[in-house]
């Protein structure tokens, strides 16, 4: 039997692929169906649904500063490419899952909603001294950072918040994408 630790990234593993085929109204029955474990297994390690959701928006966002580090640590990125990818980084994991239709949790889980909104707005302080660097060695011309930030997290809360990705059919990932290449690149054709 694995020790709490190992069954806790197993189960956030679990959410992971039974959100790929049921969505984010997946039960618990379905969970466990697709782990091959007994929902008392589970039950030891999250008293409910919602506990289990809350440490995955934790589990989700620390797998994305993980990537954001590996990317500042890439002696073969330039500043440039390095806050293009910081700012689109999605995990290998959550690249094939469907994000679109994490507008539901603003209707259905306002609390794990919320903390989705603290964890856009925290962590920022890699991203910001790529930002200065980029600035520093021209590359970046001087923007508001406060207000490049308010931008991305706006974006992005647009796509938690309303079902716009799904009625345009777009993929988070390419939402995300596309963001970025306006935030980094603007939207003029550059001569």
């Amino acid at each position: 039997m694995p020790n709490t630790e190992e069954l806790k990234l197993q189960i956030l593993d679990g959410v992971v692929s039974v959100y790929r085929t049921k969505g984010i109204r997946f039960t618990m029955d379905d969970l466990a169906k697709t782990l091959r474990m007994s929902k008392k297994t589970i039950y030891t390690v999250y008293r409910d649904k919602k506990t289990l959701f809350m440490d995955m928006v934790d589990h989700v966002f620390d797998s994305i500063k993980e990537s954001e580090a590996a990317v500042v640590e890439d002696p073969e990125l330039d500043t440039t490419e390095k806050i293009r990818r910081v700012l689109g980084v999605l995990p290998d994991s959550y690249k094939n899952i469907d994000l679109g239709q994490l507008y539901i949790l603003r209707e259905k889980h306002p609390d794990i909603y919320e903390r989705v909104e603290e964890r856009l707005e925290t962590g920022w302080e890699q991203t910001i001294a790529l930002i200065e660097k980029g600035i520093a060695e021209g590359v970046i011309r001087p923007v508001n950072i406060r207000l490049l930030k308010m931008m991305y997290e706006a974006s992005i809360e647009q796509f938690f918040s309303r079902d716009i990705l799904v009625k345009n059919d777009i993929s988070y990932a390419d939402a995300l994408n596309q963001v970025v290449d306006i935030i980094v690149d603007g939207i003029a054709v550059r001569t």
